[in-house]
C-alpha cells in the first residue's frame, strides 16, 4: 500500500501568546504545507526508512529497527532521534501501524523554508496521524505540545476559529478571505522565531483574564470586519495591546518606525512573518530596509 497526504501551513493572525490561556485565535491555512508519502511492505521486516525532503531537497536520511526502536542508521542523529520519538508516540497512539513483519518507506517534503515558520512540525505531526488513524492533537501533546491552533489548521485544512477551555477545545471553520484581501500583503524578517523562548516569556506574566476577554473580543470583530481601515485599527490596536503585556516594542517600532499603515507580527514576535498593508511604493519601502520577501494575500494564502 503507498499513498500520499499533505497538510497546509497556517499563520496565526490574532491572539498570539494569549491562544495559550484561552483567548479566541483566529488562524489561516497557507498555500504551502508538507507532504508525507509512504509504502508499506510486508517484507517479513520490522524497518523504518524515512527521508525528509526540504523543497525537494534531501536533509534527512534515516532507518529505524522498530521491534527495539533502534536507529541503525542516520545522517543527522539529533533529527533522526526526534523522528524516532515520533515515531514511537505515533505506534503507541495507533493500532493498525507499525505491525510486526511490515516494513515502512517514509518520505516527507517541506514545501517552504524551513525559516518561514509556518508549521514544519505541526504539518508533519497531522499527516503522521492522518496515516497511523490517530488523534493529530494527542500525537502533538506527546511529541511537542503548544495550543495545538497549527494543529486545527493543518487537521481542517481551513481557516478556523481556536479556543482551549480548560482540558477541551474549540474550533469553528470560518471562511475568512476578506473582501479586501487583496490589500494585504505578508513580510518574511529573513530569521526564524523560537515559538518556545516567546511563549516562555509570556508564561512568565501573571495571567489575566480581563487580558483574555479582550483578545477575543478583538478576534470576533476581525472577522467581521468589512472595511480594511477598521481592519488595520484592530491590528493596530492588537500589536499596542501586547506590547503593553510583553514589554517588548512591537515591530514596527523596531523595524519600520516610519512606515504609513500597520504592521502585526503573526506569531511568536521578532521573527518570521509580519502582515501589513499596501500603499503607494509598498515594495521599494520594505526592500530598502532589506526586506524583500513580500507576498500577496492570493499568492500565500489557501
Amino acid at each position: 500500500m503507498k499513498g500520499r497526504l499533505f497538510s497546509p501551513g497556517k499563520l496565526l493572525l490574532t491572539s498570539e501568546y494569549t491562544v495559550l490561556d484561552g483567548a479566541l485565535a483566529l488562524a489561516v491555512p497557507t498555500k504551502w504545507g508538507q507532504e508525507l508519502f509512504f509504502e508499506e511492505i510486508s517484507d517479513g521486516r520490522s524497518t523504518i526508512h524515512w527521508e525528509a525532503y526540504l523543497q525537494d531537497e534531501l536533509w534527512l536520511s534515516t532507518e529505524i529497527r522498530y521491534s527495539d526502536w533502534q536507529i541503525t542508521s542516520a545522517n543527522l542523529l539529533p533529527a533522526a532521534e526526534f523522528v524516532l520519538k515520533v515515531l514511537k508516540n505515533t505506534a503507541r497512539l495507533s493500532s493498525i501501524k507499525f505491525k510486526e513483519n511490515t516494513s515502512y518507506r517514509i518520505r516527507t517534503n517541506l514545501q517552504f523554508p524551513a525559516n518561514f515558520g509556518l508549521g514544519s512540525s505541526s504539518t508533519l505531526m497531522n499527516n503522521m496521524a492522518e496515516w497511523a488513524g490517530i488523534n493529530p492533537y494527542e500525537l502533538n501533546e506527546a511529541s511537542l505540545g503548544g495550543s495545538g491552533y497549527d494543529i486545527a489548521v493543518a487537521k481542517e485544512k481551513s481557516a478556523v476559529l481556536y479556543q482551549i477551555s480548560g482540558q477541551d477545545r474549540r474550533l469553528h471553520k470560518v471562511d475568512f478571505n476578506p473582501v479586501f484581501s487583496d490589500d494585504l500583503i505578508f513580510i518574511h524578517l529573513n530569521q526564524k522565531q523560537d515559538s518556545r523562548e516567546g511563549i516562555e516569556h509570556y508564561r512568565a506574566l501573571p495571567y489575566d483574564p480581563e487580558l483574555i476577554e479582550w483578545f477575543s473580543d478583538l478576534t470576533h470583530k476581525v472577522v467581521n470586519t468589512v472595511e480594511i481601515d477598521t481592519f488595520s485599527n484592530l491590528m493596530e490596536a492588537h500589536e499596542q495591546k501586547l506590547s503593553n503585556t510583553l514589554l517588548i516594542k512591537t515591530v514596527k517600532e523596531r523595524y519600520f518606525s516610519d512606515c504609513p499603515v500597520f504592521v502585526k507580527s503573526l506569531g511568536a514576535w521578532g521573527g518570521d512573518f509580519v502582515m501589513s498593508r499596501k500603499f503607494s511604493g509598498y515594495e521599494r519601502y520594505f526592500s530598502e530596509r532589506g526586506f524583500s520577501c513580500i507576498y500577496t494575500w492570493s499568492e500565500l494564502i489557501l
